[in-house]
């Protein structure tokens, strides 16, 4: 007998699970819900070619809505431009994948009310029995104890410019701006001659978003570069974790019998805050489990996440380093200092899997703090 999946929430980890299980096990009863009225919210992800495995990559990159062979990054004493693949998936372009593939399995519109290992009653009193639930909604205060947190927050605007705007691929870090409550950067995708998102980034010591300042901080840069904005196309926001110190038995304790994935797992980029190399690996690897059960699921995930985190101890380090020792106005002198390594080692930080050799390197020279 084929066994029964339900995924809660309809976010980029779960919309990954299941695609991979429609393609890897046809068999699957699948329910995916989301609370809102769309999946994948209102998002833009994005990833190196290098982030991944190369069977990875065989079905992600397909999803992206826009590929480009280098990006630049820039800051007050270095430009550099590196190659290699960079993709941006948006949730638009996810949520007509998934709704094209999986109609019949998906209910929008659905918020949940409880969640256990083998149930999910929804708002209005529906109950759904299933032998996997995964529980990927997303971070919640009650999920973050154990984890000493920093924040990447921004602001995006996608807008349509009244000229070509000359770039050839993304800008990943303009640090030549105004350094303000910490590290600050600019982001650039071009996803036409004229179709370009301008995010506003910090990493910060709080969560707080001035929205109102960060839209004025965009209509600045833009005039500076001398782009007139013909019309706003979209906007998003943003706010991620990143991770300083951390305890899974606080942050996961082993009596919660819930399969998690994404954030709601601990599942991203401890120093980008990134989460869909992890997504996409966590959504590769269950398909081909030997039984889809919570029972067995739960503790898979959650020494998945364990090995992870012991793996990502240096960023941590580096992240301490980042937001512990150096003033707010010199931090960008650490990813400045950063991009002076060779590619290989770069794109090994961004896949988040840094070898001793590379930690060494990273690790080399007079930090400049």
């Amino acid at each position: 007998m084929s066994a029964s999946v339900v995924l809660v929430g309809g976010g980029l980890a779960n919309c990954l699970i299941a695609l991979r299980l429609k393609a890897v096990r046809p068999d699957i009863r699948l329910t995916l819900l989301e609370s809102a009225g769309t999946l994948g919210g209102n998002h833009t992800w994005s990833f190196h070619s290098t982030d991944v495995s190369a069977a990875i990559l065989t079905w992600l990159q397909p999803l992206a809505s826009y590929t480009w062979s280098h990006y630049d990054v820039r800051f007050p004493g270095r430009e550099r431009r590196l190659q290699g693949g960079y993709h941006s998936l948006t949730a638009e372009k996810l949520h007509a994948v998934v709704m094209a593939t999986l109609a019949a399995s998906v209910r929008c519109h659905s918020p949940v009310l409880n969640v256990s290992a083998d149930r999910v009653t929804l708002s209005g009193g529906e109950v759904l029995s299933a032998d996997l639930v995964v529980d990927g909604r997303g971070p919640h205060p009650s999920t973050q104890a154990g984890l000493t947190l920093r924040f990447q927050k921004f602001l995006g605007q996608l807008v349509r410019l009244a000229a070509p705007h000359g770039l050839t691929g993304p800008l990943l870090m303009d640090a030549t701006v105004s350094q303000e409550q910490g590290y600050r950067f600019v982001y650039l995708l071009p996803f036409t001659a004229t179709d370009l998102l301008i995010e506003d980034t910090y990493y910060s010591d709080t969560g707080d978003l001035d929205t109102a300042t960060l839209r004025q901080n965009i209509a600045r840069y833009a005039a500076d570069r001398g782009w007139q904005v013909q019309a706003l196309l979209r906007e998003e926001t943003g706010v991620l974790p990143i991770v300083l110190d951390c305890d899974l038995a606080a942050f996961w304790p082993t009596a919660d019998a819930v399969p998690r994935s994404g954030l709601r797992a601990g599942l991203f980029h401890h120093t980008t805050g990134y989460s869909l190399p992890e997504a996409s690996r966590l959504a590769q690897d269950l398909p081909v489990q030997d039984r889809l059960h919570s029972a067995g699921l739960a503790p898979w995930i959650r020494g998945r996440v364990q090995r992870r985190w012991g793996e990502q101890r240096l960023f941590r380090f580096l992240n301490r380093m980042l937001f512990l020792a150096t003033p707010p106005a010199d931090r960008y002198r650490i990813l400045q200092h950063f991009y002076r390594l060779p590619e290989s080692v770069i794109d090994h930080f961004y896949a988040g899997r840094l070898s001793a050799g590379d930690a060494r390197r990273v690790l080399t020279g007079t930090p400049p703090i």
